[in-house]
């Protein structure tokens, strides 16, 4: 599909679409290809590109219009997208490959003028913040966006494609949907742009205010909360009653973080790493979560929380802190969440309770620790 075109070629006759292999008059789908091919037609993709569709693995022709539009104006080829960024091939392919992105055909003109910007700007970056943080940021940045690109696509496979397959929609109403699902896409940019910004004022706002002097480490209180008996529910379950219950928790523990005023770090499907500079507010957020999955029939909550020195790293944590937390949830029985004792002496809030829970022996620890247990009075 060519954008920069004022006038289609004409549209193929049924003829060619029967030549070219893409049209059997005789197949029991004959009219809802042919309508499909049509329409396709009608929006400027010719029969090479359908047909360079078809062969690839995997390729189908309701995604074709769709997917030509997730990367308009696309005429460079890889070497010349790296000449025009005065960067190397291979600078180049190094840069896709961090920011975890596929090698691609050298031959196929898969970039466009703005990705010459793009690439010159990761070498500036490099200049500037030097080839490893550089390399490590493209990472993050990458695994990130390919996990917002896996959850929009996700969106429409679930809600918009299952529903068409089910009905037994027609191919061209496949594709259609598809279109209107890209053109729909084309909103996340900006909203990225303005989410990113917020997020950075309060990632600055944070930092400064836990930072401790040029140690490069963070003083949080960090928790886990994970739902007992999940794995063996998860088995019984249905992929919609798994996505349904996922959905539950995981948006439960980020609306509930994020209205305490902490920061969800990760989800990892029945279990949730949060941290926050207020330690009361850490234990807010974990009783929270237990008493919102206590009454739960088939799952049961539990966790466990410490205060100290934390790395980041790459908006993860890291360190001897971090891992303590996370064996703590293992320790836990359902219903239960533990803490360090340095935890509870950060807190002053009479809405909390800790009791003593004696000593245990965390996994791949050499000695047992002092714990309390947290509840609400």
């Amino acid at each position: 599909m060519r954008h920069d075109e004022g006038r289609l070629p004409p549209e193929p006759t049924i003829a060619e679409y029967q030549a070219a292999g893409l049209y059997d008059p005789t197949a029991p789908n004959a009219a809802e290809r042919l309508a499909l091919l049509q329409w396709l037609s009608g929006r400027g993709v010719s029969i090479d590109q359908m047909l360079r569709r078809s062969r690839r693995p995997g390729g189908t022709l309701t995604g074709l219009a769709g997917d030509l539009m997730v990367n308009p104006g696309a005429h460079l080829r890889l070497a010349e997208v790296a000449e025009r960024a005065g960067l190397t091939v291979a600078e180049v392919e190094a840069i896709r490959r961090t920011a975890g992105l596929a090698p691609v055909d050298p031959e196929e003109p898969r970039f466009a003028d703005r990705d010459v910007q793009s690439f010159a700007a990761t070498a500036i970056g490099a200049q500037l913040f030097g080839e490893q943080a550089t390399r490590h940021f493209g990472r993050v940045m990458g695994s990130s966006l390919a996990r917002i690109a896996e959850a929009v696509v996700s969106v429409f496979l679930t809600n918009i494609e299952g529903p068409i397959l089910e009905a037994h929609g027609t191919e061209l109403e496949l594709a259609q949907a598809n279109l209107r699902a890209v053109e729909a896409a084309e909103a996340v940019p900006p909203v990225l742009q303005s989410v990113f910004r917020a997020h950075l004022e309060e990632s600055i706002r944070r930092f400064r205010l836990a930072r401790e002097g040029s140690t490069g480490t963070v003083r949080f209180a960090v928790g886990f909360v994970d739902l007992v008996g999940f794995t063996a529910l998860s088995r019984n379950m249905t992929p919609r009653e798994l996505t349904d219950t996922i959905e539950r928790f995981e948006s439960t523990a980020h609306d509930t973080a994020t209205a305490k005023g902490g920061r969800v770090v990760k989800l990892i499907g029945d279990e949730a790493m949060f941290v926050a500079i207020d330690a009361g507010a850490a234990c807010d957020i974990a009783l929270t979560l237990v008493e919102h999955f206590a009454g739960d029939p088939a799952v049961t909550p539990r966790g466990g929380l410490t205060y100290g020195a934390l790395v980041n790293r790459g908006g993860d944590y890291y360190g001897p802190v971090v891992n303590l937390a996370a064996r703590l949830a293992e320790l836990a029985v359902p219903n239960e969440l533990l803490v360090t004792p340095e935890l509870a002496a950060k807190v002053h809030d009479p809405r909390l309770r800790f009791e003593t829970a004696g000593k245990r022996l965390p996994k791949g620890f050499d000695e047992p620790v002092s714990l309390l247990t947290l509840e609400r009075p």
